[in-house]
């Protein structure tokens, strides 16, 4: 397909394929002329990956390179790709200014993981992220200890075996990629959604029914 095609079929404009094809996050068409080139559904499919990735990620330029670079390593393990992918979806985490406290909640971070069997790479910007949780929760005067985490380590375990067995690993590494993004992203905002409506439930349960603002229940 042409270029024009390409963009209707991706809805993305020409101006921005060509931004990705110069930029390299998008592979050159086949030449068939000095001034024409032909397209094909791998261009689709990273297309759609792309879009993934800054649509729902959000995710910049420089960010989306590194992603793009691991699906196009095929010497690089399929899951140290989605590795990949997953950190860079995650904010950047600034080690907090108490360096004795910010250790010592790194240290509990990679506790909690060992102690739950998962297998995480020791240096994953993640467990930062759990730290930096770990200290928050602390300082708010909030529970924070292994038992006050295992029903959300229970609960996230459950939901990342469910994802994960969605991810099409047999096809093409960008499809794989893409699933895994939006399926992180966007059934994690909605898991937060549904979180939020069942604790409104449990708290009619436990409390009685909210009020509306009228003054009658719902």
């Amino acid at each position: 397909m042409r270029i024009s095609e390409l963009s209707a079929r991706s809805q993305v404009p020409i101006p921005t394929i060509k931004y990705y094809l110069r930029e390299g996050l998008l592979p050159q068409g086949e030449q068939t002329s000095a001034t024409r080139a032909v397209y094909g559904e791998d261009h689709l499919r990273r297309l759609r990956l792309i879009r993934a990735l800054i649509e729902v990620g959000r995710l910049p330029v420089a960010a989306i390179r590194k992603v793009v670079d691991a699906v196009q390593d095929e010497d690089l393990p399929v899951h140290d790709m989605l590795g990949t992918a997953h950190y860079a979806l995650g904010p950047e985490v600034e080690p907090d200014p108490d360096e004795a406290a910010w250790r010592d909640a790194g240290d509990r971070a990679r506790a909690l993981a060992d102690d739950l069997g998962w297998a995480i790479n020791p240096n994953a910007p993640t467990l930062d992220e759990l730290a930096q949780s770990l200290l928050t929760l602390e300082r708010l005067g909030m529970a924070a200890d292994p038992e006050a985490l295992r029903p959300y380590a229970r609960a996230a375990h459950a939901l990342a075996e469910h994802e994960l067995a969605g991810v099409p690993f047999g096809g093409p590494r960008d499809a794989a990629v893409e699933h895994l993004v939006i399926g992180t992203v966007l059934y994690g905002r909605l898991f937060d959604v549904l979180r939020r409506l069942a604790q409104e439930s449990e708290s009619s349960r436990l409390l009685g029914p909210l009020r509306a603002a009228d003054g009658h229940s719902e």
